[in-house]
């Protein structure tokens, strides 16, 4: 993964790890990361990655929804900056949210999702995120 992302870990599996992303424009953002070190392409996935993968996509959604109060979700599977397969798991909201006095304003939702590289998680945000979804996992 480039940097050391083991910080943000949410859950091991056997399959996969799932991280909160370090930013956090969407709240409850998460990356879902194959540990299979050749892994590259979701076609290419094994029976074994796919079926716990799906587990885990049903887990974290009802888990986000229930702590976050979410109205979509996206999932997506780039691979353009990083040739691994992962997916990013991405909370959608029709209105603002507020965590830890941090207003979370998505802007385009009902369109495609962005990151906003302008947004700033700090470490204290981040760890609160992290520990609120730990806590209810």
């Amino acid at each position: 993964m480039g940097k050391d992302f083991s910080k943000n870990l949410l859950k091991s599996y056997t399959y996969w790890d799932v991280y909160l992303h370090e930013n956090q424009g969407y709240l409850g953002r998460c990356v879902i990361w194959c540990k299979r070190s050749s892994a590259e392409d979701l076609t290419e996935a094994t029976l074994e990655e796919r079926e716990e993968l799906f587990q885990i996509l049903k887990v974290l959604r009802e888990l986000v929804q229930r702590t976050f109060d979410v109205d979509w979700f996206n999932y997506s599977f780039l691979g353009n900056e990083t040739r691994h397969l992962h997916c990013h798991f991405i909370p959608r909201y029709e209105s603002k949210r507020e965590f830890m006095g941090v207003i979370f304003e998505d802007t385009l939702y009902g369109h495609n999702y962005k990151t906003d590289h302008s947004f700033e998680t700090s470490e204290e945000l981040l760890e609160a995120i992290r520990n609120e979804l730990v806590k209810n996992f």
